[in-house]
C-alpha cells in the first residue's frame, strides 16, 4: 500500500530524529543518517546505467514503506484521477474538485488540515505554518488542505490557509487561491472583502476565469445585491468575456437560493437571446425555479425543451422535476417522473425518494409516503434525517399525532439527532389534533437539547395555543417574539393570528393583526388573504369577501382552491353562487404561467 507518493528527495522523510514544532504537532525531517548513506549509494549505481536504462527508470517512482524499506511503482500505472496535485489544472467550479478528483491528502497535508481545524488563533496558526519545512510539494499540500476544508464547507479556516498564502507566504498566490478566498467571504456574505480580493487578484497581474466572475455573482445573489450581480455581467462583456454556461448558472443558482424567481427567468430568457450553449445544470435549475414558483407545468414545459434539443437529464434534473409535482402534492404526475428517470436507467437516491415522500405527503397520502419509505430501506437505500422528517410531516398533516409520534421516536433509536424542523414538524402534529400538553413538552425537550427555538417553532406552538382557543397563552408567546430579536414574526406568525382570530369571531383583531404585518412591511401571502376573507365568509358578509378577493388580486397575490372555496361558503343564494362560479371560471380561463418561457 503506497504510503506517500513523491520524488527521491521525497524519500529522506520516513524516520525522523528531529522535528519542527506547529501548535503542538510535530513535523517529522526523516532525515535518517542511514537512509542518507543508502540514498547515496543508490545514486551511484544509478549513474552507472546507460542513458536507455535511466530513460525507462524514469517511469518508476519511488518511495519508502513503513518500514523504511525503498520501494518503486510505475507512475503510469497511477490513475490521476485517485488525487495527485491539482496545481495547474484548474479549478471547477461549484465542486471543490477538479474534473471528479477529490484531493488526496498526503501525512503532511494531514497534519496541515488537523493543524487549521483545531486552531483558533491564527496567528499562531499562520506561525506555525511559516515553520514547516520548504518541499518542493508544500504548495500541493497546501491547495489540496484548502480544498479539503472547501468540501467541508469550512470557510475561516480555508480564509485562515489563502491569506496565509496572500500576506505571508513566500508562495506566489494562483487563481485557484484568489477564487478559493472569493467563495469562502461570498459564502459568509463578507462583500467588501470578496470585492477586496478580486481587486487584490488583478493588481497582481492573474487573470480572472468564469470561475471567478461566476463565484462573485453568486456571493451578490446571495447578500441580495442583485444590481451589483448584474454589474458584473456588464464588466465581463466590457473586457470582451461573454458569459457562458458556467457565469450564467451560477446567477441562476444565487436568484434561485435568493428567491428571486422572475429575475432567474429574466436571466434565462437572457441566456437563449444571446445564443449561450445551455447546458444540463442550466435546465435543473430552471426547473428548479420553476418548481419553486408553485408552476409545475413550467418546469415540466422545460424539462420537455431540454430533451427535444438532445440534451440529457441527470438524476439531479429529474428529482427536481418530481420536486416540482411534490410541492403541489401531485403524487401521480410524481410518480410518473419517478418511473422514467428508473427507465432511463439512473438508480434513485435517497433525495429522489424523499422528493416522491414529499409528494404523497402533501396529498394528503401519510400511508403512501411510509410506503415509499419502506420502499427505500427494501432497495438499499439508506433514509436519512430529511426521510424522516418528511414522515412525520405527512402523518402530521393527516392529523395522525401518534403515527408522527412514533417516527420521531425512531428517527432518535437509530442515531440520528432530531433538528430543530424535526421539533417544529412534530410540534405542528400535536397542534393540529390539539394536544398542547404534549406541544409544550416538545418545546421543553428542545430546550433540553441545546436547540434554541426559531420563528418556525414558535410559530407551531402559537397555532397550538390558538386551537386550543387559549388566546391569552398565544398573545403572551407573541409579544415574546416580538421583543427578541432572533425570532421576530414573519408573514407565518400574522398567518397563525389571523385566522385563529378570524375563526373565534374577532374581526377587529384580525384587522389589527393584519395591518400590523403590512406595517412591518410583510408580504400577505395567499394563506394571509384566504383567512380574511373566511372570516367574513362564515359571517356571510358577502360583498365584504368580494371587495376583499378585488384588494388580493390587485396586491399581485394569485388565489388558489382554497380562495375559491371560501368565497362560494359567502354565498347565501343561486345569484351569488352563480357570480362566484363565473369569477372562478374567467380567473382560471385568463389565468397564464407565473412566468413566460
Amino acid at each position: 500500500m503506497l504510503t506517500c507518493l513523491c520524488s527521491p528527495f521525497c524519500r529522506l522523510r520516513v524516520e525522523a530524529p528531529a522535528y519542527y514544532p506547529i501548535a503542538g504537532l510535530r513535523w517529522k525531517l526523516y532525515a535518517c543518517r542511514n537512509v542518507l548513506q543508502k540514498t547515496a549509494a543508490h545514486s551511484a549505481v544509478t549513474n552507472s546505467y546507460s542513458h536507455s536504462e535511466r530513460k525507462n527508470r524514469k517511469k518508476e517512482g519511488t518511495y519508502i514503506d513503513k518500514d523504511g524499506v525503498a520501494r518503486t511503482f510505475d507512475r503510469k500505472k497511477v490513475s490521476r484521477k485517485r488525487g495527485g496535485a491539482i496545481k495547474g489544472r484548474g479549478w471547477k467550479y461549484g465542486s471543490g474538485f477538479v474534473d471528479g478528483v477529490f484531493p488526496v491528502l498526503s501525512p503532511m497535508a494531514q497534519d496541515i488540515l488537523e493543524l487549521v481545524q483545531k486552531g483558533t488563533d491564527v496567528a499562531k496558526i499562520w506561525e506555525s505554518l511559516d515553520n514547516i519545512p520548504r518541499a518542493h510539494d508544500l504548495w500541493d499540500d497546501i491547495v489540496n488542505v484548502a480544498v479539503q476544508l472547501r468540501l467541508n464547507r469550512q470557510w475561516e479556516p480555508i480564509i485562515t490557509v489563502c491569506e496565509w498564502i496572500l500576506y505571508r507566504s513566500s508562495f506566489r498566490p494562483d487563481i485557484i487561491c484568489y477564487n478559493l478566498l472569493i467563495d469562502a467571504y461570498g459564502r459568509k456574505r463578507e462583500l467588501s472583502k470578496a470585492e477586496s480580493i478580486y481587486m487584490a487578484l488583478l493588481e497582481a497581474h492573474c487573470v480572472p476565469t468564469e470561475d471567478t466572475y461566476a463565484l462573485l455573482l453568486r456571493a451578490y445573489c446571495n447578500a441580495g445585491q442583485l444590481h451589483r450581480a448584474e454589474g458584473v455581467i456588464s464588466e465581463m462583456q466590457e473586457n470582451g468575456i461573454p458569459p457562458n454556461a458556467t457565469v450564467y448558472n451560477a446567477y441562476l443558482d444565487g436568484l434561485l437560493k435568493a428567491r428571486c424567481t422572475e429575475k432567474a427567468v429574466e436571466v434565462y430568457q437572457r441566456m437563449k437571446k444571446e445564443r449561450c450553449r445551455t447546458n444540463t445544470e442550466t435546465y435543473t435549475l430552471m426547473i428548479n425555479v420553476y418548481g419553486k414558483a408553485k408552476q409545475p407545468m413550467s418546469s415540466l414545459k422545460v424539462f420537455n425543451e431540454m430533451k427535444a434539443i438532445g440534451c440529457k437529464p441527470n438524476i439531479c434534473t429529474y428529482t427536481a422535476l418530481v420536486n416540482a409535482f411534490a410541492r403541489e402534492g401531485l403524487c401521480e404526475k410524481a410518480e410518473e417522473v419517478f418511473e422514467e428517470m428508473q427507465q432511463a436507467g439512473h438508480e434513485p437516491d435517497v433525495y429522489a425518494y424523499n422528493a416522491l415522500m414529499e409528494a404523497y405527503s402533501r396529498a394528503g397520502f401519510p400511508q403512501g409516503a411510509s410506503e415509499i419509505f419502506s420502499l427505500m430501506e427494501h432497495m438499499g437505500c439508506e433514509p436519512d434525517r430529511a426521510s424522516y422528517n418528511i414522515l412525520v410531516d405527512a402523518y402530521g398533516r393527516a392529523g395522525l399525532h401518534q403515527e408522527a409520534e412514533a417516527v420521531f421516536q425512531e428517527l432518535k433509536q437509530v442515531g440520528m439527532w432530531p433538528t430543530m424542523k424535526s421539533h417544529m414538524l412534530l410540534l405542528s402534529a400535536h397542534a393540529k389534533s390539539g394536544n398542547v400538553t404534549r406541544c409544550e413538552e416538545v418545546m421543553a425537550q428542545l430546550h433540553k437539547s441545546g436547540l434554541r427555538p426559531d420563528t418556525f417553532a414558535l410559530n407551531a406552538m402559537l397555532n397550538a395555543y390558538g386551537r386550543a382557543g387559549r388566546l391569552d397563552d398565544m398573545e403572551r408567546l407573541f409579544a415574546a417574539m416580538e421583543n427578541a430579536g432572533d425570532t421576530s414574526p414573519d408573514i407565518g406568525t400574522y398567518n397563525v393570528l389571523v385566522n385563529v382570530y378570524g375563526r373565534a369571531g374577532y374581526l377587529d383583531r384580525m384587522e389589527a393583526a393584519f395591518a400590523a404585518a403590512v406595517a412591518r412591511g410583510l408580504a400577505a401571502d395567499v394563506v394571509t388573504w384566504t383567512s380574511r376573507i373566511g372570516a367574513y365568509a362564515r359571517k356571510k358578509e358577502y360583498g365584504r369577501c368580494l371587495e376583499m378577493f378585488e384588494e388580493m388580486v390587485d396586491a399581485g397575490c394569485y388565489p388558489d382552491a382554497g380562495t375559491a372555496k371560501v368565497l362560494l361558503a359567502a354565498c347565501s343564494d343561486e345569484r351569488q353562487v352563480e357570480q362566484v362560479t363565473a369569477i372562478v371560471r374567467s380567473m382560471h380561463k385568463d389565468a397564464k404561467t407565473l412566468f413566460t418561457l
